[in-house]
């Protein structure tokens, strides 16, 4: 895992480390003498936490992060190298810390700052970042920036749960002081506790595979709710998964999936292979079923879950009473059906292909001599770490339950018997699914899955089959389906104990959003200094007229197709979310202030087009050590930084430190300008960009070399009540053009808009 620290270059920006060379005139001995007792009295305060959900001035990873505000007092005065015998303290608790490359950018690269001096908030960074490594989080990015007096600093994490981020930067500041402190600190509770709570708050690793997945396409992924909710994409662009389930999936569908009997009476009425069986109501029909199918029998609920109370393989009355005892536990009903010699397989079906296949095998301990059964069980299965009760874990922990100790007595023995040494013991035939034999299966089981899939209406299914070869057709070999499931888990193909993994969160994302297909949801994102909220009606105003949804949210209040929702100031980062969450929504309009940006980051993590109006210098930030015009340039790029590749930023070419954002769009740029005079626009038309300005009492478009007059400007209602509007109508224009709206609807819009 790379670490990112210290002294960056962000697009080309160089930031301010918070890392520097200590001055050997101001770090004498006698300071050195005197640490160690003085050590007591230093503090790590944090003082205050900034949740930042999107695009940010810190990164242009687009990723959510904390900015902690800290406070290191009389620290400032003793870096690492200060202070006895602290970084071999730190390194002997953190021995992964030697991973860290820092801005060496070499293996061991921050012990070396720690050997060289470095100051608390950087190994804040550090040690924080490590601890939610070792508590299975993943994270990397970091920064640490000094603020605006003494002593303070930013610190900036990665931050995928506010709870558990916050949890291990408060953990890293008591283990620094501990360690500055040479006082104890127990390092494996405190990662156990960041694990348990991580495991609470987290994404499981199904839903996680295929936001990854969504991410790694650009696709942008909201949570909605402590669970495995999470919307992908935009507005009416969006769609939703629930783990294993999307926004496709038939409530019916997963509901006759549930009903075991009547998905196999569906299957079989279109010629899918099933297990012939009926459902019972008490052990004499259950014995009675058995003997008209004909033994072996398999004994299950008829809507159970996990494998619970199934019990196959059944040879005698009294093992069918025992496992119909048992399986009517479980379920609402029994069913029992025809056993298939073989293995049990789990076959998913996405969008009607088969994508990924697992194979099970049976559990078997070896005797010792030595060991109870129940001791090896522990000893030779439950020790393996694919097993265990979390959602990381591909298999259950097997427990000594009805149907191993059935299985135990049919060899003779029991929990608590001592097996001979060297032989086997079968103890479970069943819920062992984890070897990937996905490029074995014969194309006709693959097509049967795939009808199966579809005879029950699910779109994301987990087809369970039982057959003794997968690469040979079913028909051959008496193999059958035995159950289809909704919402199937995904972990046994992401990481099944044998074989490939597959990339199955990425078939589920590839059938959601189908590659060549525009997903991103069209946003015109405005910021700067002075009149971003007239040009943010502008915009809407002119994008209404194309007969789309249109949802607007500026500093008048929130619209959607000019009727007002909501009327407060919604130039902020929750009035933007709320946009790209309304399905209605086909093209947003959104104004961004500085501190929104500085505060919450934007709400979206890419636009369409990006609009720059104006840069004011003395429009500082104090209260976000934001206090000149270097800093406040860096928080206004945001917005160019997040233009798609095939968007455009609109850019005012008569302010030099906007037009200088052109060389860090990753699309086309457009300038405007009032008087179409600027160098700078002048090089992009003879470069063949495109431009607006007003020339001849006229609003003109530039194509290059051609020009052409939009409208006049004293047909503009708006310029008779604001005669300073007309930078802002500029802007207007200008992502109406990168809109690709006509020239008509344009000039309409402009003349039709009342302020």
């Amino acid at each position: 895992m790379r670490y990112y620290t210290q002294v960056s270059v962000y697009n080309g920006v160089i930031g301010r480390p918070c890392d520097k060379t200590p001055d050997s005139a101001r770090f004498t001995g006698r300071l050195l003498d005197i640490a160690a007792s003085q050590m007591s009295h230093k503090s790590i305060d944090i003082i205050d936490i900034k949740y930042i959900y999107g695009p940010n001035m810190w990164t242009d990873f687009y990723i959510p992060i904390i900015e902690a505000w800290i406070d290191i007092g009389d620290l400032e005065d003793f870096p690492s190298d200060k202070i006895p015998g602290f970084p071999e303290r730190l390194v002997s608790w953190l021995p992964g810390l030697m991973e860290h490359r820092c801005s060496y950018e070499e293996y061991g690269g921050f012990v070396r700052r720690l050997q060289e001096g470095t100051w608390p908030v950087h190994i804040m960074e550090h040690v924080t970042l490590e601890l939610l490594g070792m508590a299975g989080v993943p994270s990397g990015f970091g920064r640490a920036r000094e603020a605006n007096r003494r002593s303070l600093y930013k610190l900036i994490v990665h931050n995928l749960d506010d709870e558990v981020t916050c949890k291990a930067l408060y953990a890293a500041r008591d283990l620094i002081m501990a360690a500055m402190e040479d006082k104890p600190f127990d390092v494996a509770a405190t990662i156990e506790d960041l694990k348990d709570l991580a495991e609470d708050r987290l994404l499981g690793p199904s839903t996680t595979s295929i936001v990854n997945a969504a991410q790694e396409r650009s696709i942008p992924t909201m949570r909605l709710a402590n669970n495995n909710l999470v919307q992908l994409g935009y507005g009416a662009k969006q769609r939703r998964i629930w783990t294993a389930e999307t926004d496709r999936t038939s409530a019916i569908a997963e509901t006759i999936s549930r009903d075991k009997d009547l998905t196999k009476s569906l299957l079989k009425a279109c010629g899918v292979p099933v297990p012939e069986g009926v459902v019972v109501e008490s052990a004499d029909d259950a014995w009675e079923a058995a003997q008209d199918i004909g033994l072996p029998v398999v004994v299950k609920p008829s809507d159970g879950n996990h494998g619970r109370g199934v019990f196959t393989n059944m040879l005698t009355e009294q093992e069918v009473r025992t496992a119909f005892a048992v399986a009517v536990d479980e379920g609402s009903s029994v069913i029992v059906e025809r056993f298939i010699p073989g293995n049990e397989h789990r076959l998913l079906v996405v969008g009607g292909k088969l994508v990924a296949a697992a194979r099970g095998d049976f559990a078997f301990v070896k005797g010792d001599g030595q060991s109870t059964i129940a001791t090896l069980i522990e000893t030779q299965i439950n020790s393996s770490p694919s097993r265990g009760p979390a959602e990381e874990n591909t298999l259950n922990f097997v427990r000594v339950d009805s149907a191993v100790r059935l299985e135990l007595e049919r060899q003779g023995l029991s929990a608590e018997s001592v097996p001979d040494a060297g032989r086997d013991v079968l103890i479970q035939r069943n819920g062992n699914v984890s070897i990937d034999i996905t490029d074995e299966v014969h194309p006709d089981v693959a097509e049967t899955v795939s009808l199966a899939a579809r005879v029950v209406g699910l779109d994301v299914a987990g087809i369970d089959l039982v057959c003794e070869d997968i690469s040979k057709p079913l028909a051959a070999q008496r193999g059958a389906i035995v159950e289809v499931n909704a919402g199937p888990g995904l972990l046994m193909h992401l990481r099944p104990s044998a074989g490939t993994p597959r990339p199955v969160g990425k078939a589920i994302v590839d059938y959601l959003f189908p590659p060549g297909k525009d997903f991103n949801l069209p946003i015109v994102g405005i910021a700067g200094s002075r009149g971003k909220s007239v040009v943010a009606e502008l915009v809407a105003s002119i994008l209404h007229l194309t007969n789309q949804g249109v949802g607007l949210a500026c500093s008048k209040g929130m619209y959607f197709n000019q009727r007002q929702i909501d009327a407060r100031d919604c130039a902020n980062w929750e009035s933007g979310h709320r946009l790209m969450l309304n399905r209605q929504v086909e093209i947003a309009v959104i104004e961004n202030d500085n501190r929104v940006i500085l505060n919450d980051g934007l709400p979206y993590r890419c636009c369409t087009v990006g609009v720059v109006t104006n840069l004011d210098p003395t429009d500082t930030v104090p209260e976000c050590a934001i206090e000149d015009e270097v800093a406040i340039w860096k928080v206004m790029r945001t917005q160019v930084d997040v233009v798609l590749p095939t968007g455009v930023a609109v850019l005012n070419a008569d302010d030099a430190e906007v037009a200088d954002m052109a060389r860090l769009c990753q699309g086309e740029v457009i300038f405007f300008s009032r008087f179409g005079t600027a160098e700078c626009l002048t090089e992009h038309l003879a470069k063949g960009g495109r431009a607006v300005f007003s020339r001849d009492g006229q609003i003109v478009l530039a194509h290059g070399n051609e020009t052409q007059p939009l409208m006049a400007i004293n047909s503009i209602p708006l310029l008779q009540l604001r005669s300073d509007a007309l930078e802002s109508i500029l802007a207007a224009v200008g992502a109406g053009v990168a809109m690709n709206v006509s020239h008509d609807i344009m000039a309409t819009g402009i003349q039709t808009f009342t302020h």
